[in-house]
């Protein structure tokens, strides 16, 4: 038994000396001192770094199909009142959504930026056409303007081109005009005294769009727009003139927020030169999947973007407008949190203790037998 007790014993890999022989120095202590102090500044970054989680990323092939899009949005217009400002979208695939109400709320601004009034009811007033005639149809190119009365002419001359002229016909009929909003020349004075009225306003447009998950784009128009060869043209050739479309972007964003989402947008601002025209963001939006530490995925987008200002001076003359291009990367981003395992920390640990004692230990021995050169150089007379 005290034959295998010597043999471990000689497997010690670490010898102990005798008190005796130690010879402490002023550098052994300073040198002690700064490593403690790196051990335990490490000590508590990797402690920090334990509790809190990691996050992996990862980029695999988008293979999803069939999911649609969420894009939240706040935009100001400075010089855009909210009557003449329209809502639109359209992508690839043919679905086309124009003036949109739903979802969005806007906010009338005065000179100054500050809120007149605000409302959920949509984005513009009442759809406003071309002139309804007598005959039914819509007044085209050419034709002379005759406006119908709703069953209250005297005669089939007779035209009612104003509200006021069907207020008469009605009143000479003893009927009560109870409905004036079903009225088209009453809704279509009502849109000109509401555009009069709000000259000079701003407004704010915020709310969200739903799109299809498809290459596509969605704009703030002034005045209303409708879809023709392929082309939106505004209906409101009196505002020919032109419109001042300065706008700030104080939010947008595709989908749901998640943990450490950038979006480039938020906070920018374009201010109009001498000219009008188009001003047009292409977007590149990546699908994103963020996974928390308790396993709850949240499905979003993150994007990049790119700005042109298309000059309103050149044929064919684009619409005025601030357009959003958007298509889709086909790389997805999986960010996944992670917490540490309690052995990765006590590995790191014991790495921390080690390295630093070790090379502590190479430093004060340099410098001891450094020390000890010198001292017996000295002693000879090499120095003086």
């Amino acid at each position: 038994m005290d034959g295998f007790l010597q043999k471990l014993k000689g497997l010690d890999a670490y010898p102990k000396v005798n008190e005796d022989f130690y010879k402490r120095t002023l550098s052994g202590g300073v040198v002690t001192l700064v490593a403690s102090i790196v051990m335990l500044l490490l000590f508590v970054s990797e402690t920090r770094s334990y509790f809190y989680s990691a996050t992996e990323t990862k980029l695999v092939v988008d293979t999803s199909r069939g999911e649609r899009l969420r894009v939240n949005f706040d935009v100001t217009f400075p010089s855009v009142p909210c009557t003449l400002l329209s809502v639109d979208t359209m992508d690839i695939s043919g679905e086309q959504h124009h003036d949109i109400r739903h979802d969005i709320e806007k906010k009338r601004l005065d000179a100054h930026g500050n809120v007149i009034e605000a409302r959920k009811e949509g984005i513009g007033g009442a759809k406003i056409e071309n002139p309804l005639q007598k005959h039914g149809g819509r007044l085209s190119k050419g034709e002379e303007y005759c406006g119908t009365c709703y069953g209250a002419e005297e005669s089939d001359e007779q035209c009612c081109n104003s509200c006021e002229e069907v207020r008469d016909a009605y009143k000479k009929k003893g009927w009560a005009l109870t409905n004036p909003d079903l009225i088209d020349q009453c809704t279509r004075e009502d849109f000109v005294e509401r555009v009069k009225t709000q000259q000079g306003e701003g407004c704010n447009v915020h709310g969200f769009l739903d799109v299809s998950k498809v290459a596509g784009n969605f704009h703030f128009a002034p005045g209303k727009g409708f879809y023709e060869s392929n082309i939106n043209v505004p209906e409101l050739s009196a505002l020919e003139q032109g419109f001042n479309i300065t706008h700030k972007i104080n939010k947008l964003s595709f989908g749901t927020e998640f943990p450490g989402v950038v979006n480039p947008l938020d906070g920018a601002q374009w201010t109009q030169p001498a000219s009008d025209g188009t001003y047009q963001y292409f977007i590149k939006v990546v699908p994103t999947i963020y996974t928390d530490i308790r396993g709850r995925k949240i499905h979003s987008n993150q994007f990049s973007v790119t700005e042109h200002f298309r000059d309103g001076n050149v044929r064919p003359k684009p619409q005025r407008g601030v357009f959003f291009f958007y298509d889709f990367s086909p790389i997805k981003v999986i960010f996944t949190e992670e917490n540490r395992s309690l052995l990765h920390y006590l590995t790191n640990l014991c790495a921390i203790v080690g390295g630093v004692f070790t090379v502590s230990g190479i430093i004060d021995s340099f410098i001891y037998h450094g020390q000890k050169a010198l001292k017996k150089k000295m002693e000879l007379g090499k120095y003086r």
